[in-house]
């Protein structure tokens, strides 16, 4: 079982970012929630997916809502827990173990705060292996696990428990529910037993996580190339390099939306990339062509540092490398492609893998 202290929280938030393609919330502002939480409780410790009991109670928790506005709409730490002991006191069951929905910037933090509230490990897995914009994404709706009954709670103390018909119900409902909050709540659900956990979840990424942090701060500090750095640490490859020129952005229900254009350089000269986002990257277009889309990972590092661009801090002028790397290989089932694929999302185009 891993330990992950004070000192491991930058560079999980730093892989968080990366693995969040631009979505999961801003991975600093999890960091100090993380951090605040570990001062006070000390240490958390990281479960193996593999090492879970059958009549393991693990429950997840999360943020959700569009990403713009969590950066000014910050949840408290109480409300992180209070999610949790709501959904657990409605089960009647006492929780084993906190987990993580989504690898990505916020939400693969936000659950360590509940960890330590609570005196819980965490396992050390998600449900995607990246982010994704809505609730009923997540591997274990391939296996037919609900997503509810599941707990929406604000910051002013408001709380609600949803049981809905299907997964798909249960994001519709909580996505009105976060518009009426202020586009930003936290939620739990997906409560499973170990054996459902084992089954479903793609394991070891908060481990990745930070381990794909430490690979950026030690290029850094060596002056290698951390883009290159990042490259080799998520088995990807490099798509593009270039100044964003033009970025429409908008928050619409519930989610952050736009198209960023970019200007090549540096390899790209005269060529334009367009990213499609929704909360996440979701495609790459080079000249018109489609690059890489959803379900395989897209993301914006600064060319210079290596570090992750989360899709709200994407600015005018901005010098950025853009990556890929593969997806959960689940995701590129019929099942998968239904759920996450790129016509989901509205757009007429078959998925391109890396």
């Amino acid at each position: 079982m891993r330990t992950v202290v004070l000192e491991d929280i930058p560079a999980l938030a730093r892989g968080a970012a990366v693995l969040g393609t631009g979505g999961g919330g801003d991975p600093y502002i999890g960091a100090l929630l993380a951090e605040a939480t570990i001062r006070e409780h000390g240490p958390i410790s990281l479960a193996a997916v593999d090492d879970l009991d059958d009549d393991s109670v693990v429950l997840p928790v999360a943020m959700m809502g569009a990403p713009t506005v969590m950066v000014e709409k910050v949840p408290t730490i109480d409300q992180v827990s209070a999610a949790v002991e709501t959904l657990a006191g409605y089960l009647g069951k006492k929780p084993t173990h906190i987990a993580c929905i989504e690898a990505g910037g916020v939400n693969s933090t936000i659950p360590f705060v509940a960890a330590a509230q609570l005196g819980l490990p965490l396992v050390d897995g998600d449900f995607m292996g990246r982010a994704f914009p809505e609730l009923q994404m997540v591997i274990p709706s391939l296996y037919g696990i609900r997503a509810t009954p599941m707990t929406i709670m604000d910051e002013k103390g408001n709380r609600g428990v949803l049981d809905t018909i299907s997964n798909r119900w249960a994001e519709t409902l909580a996505r009105s529910a976060t518009i009426d909050m202020g586009c930003s709540a936290i939620v739990s659900l997906y409560a499973m037993d170990g054996e459902q956990a084992r089954k479903s979840y793609v394991p070891g990424t908060l481990s990745a996580c930070i381990d794909i942090g430490s690979a950026i701060q030690t290029a850094q500090k060596e002056h290698r190339d951390a883009v290159q750095a990042v490259v080799a640490a998520v088995g990807g490859r490099k798509l593009f390099a270039g100044k964003i020129t033009d970025l429409e952005r908008k928050t619409e229900t519930g989610f952050a939306r736009g198209i960023v254009t970019i200007a090549g350089f540096g390899g790209h000269e005269g060529a334009v990339m367009r990213l499609y986002i929704q909360n996440e990257i979701l495609i790459a277009e080079i000249d018109g062509a489609t690059e890489v889309t959803t379900p395989d990972l897209i993301m914006a590092l600064d060319i210079e540092t290596g570090e992750p661009i989360t899709t709200e801090s994407l600015r005018y002028g901005a010098r950025i490398a853009v990556i890929a790397s593969p997806a959960d290989e689940r995701w590129h089932t019929e099942e998968g492609i239904a759920l996450v694929g790129p016509r989901y999302f509205g757009y007429d185009t078959e998925p391109v893998r890396v």
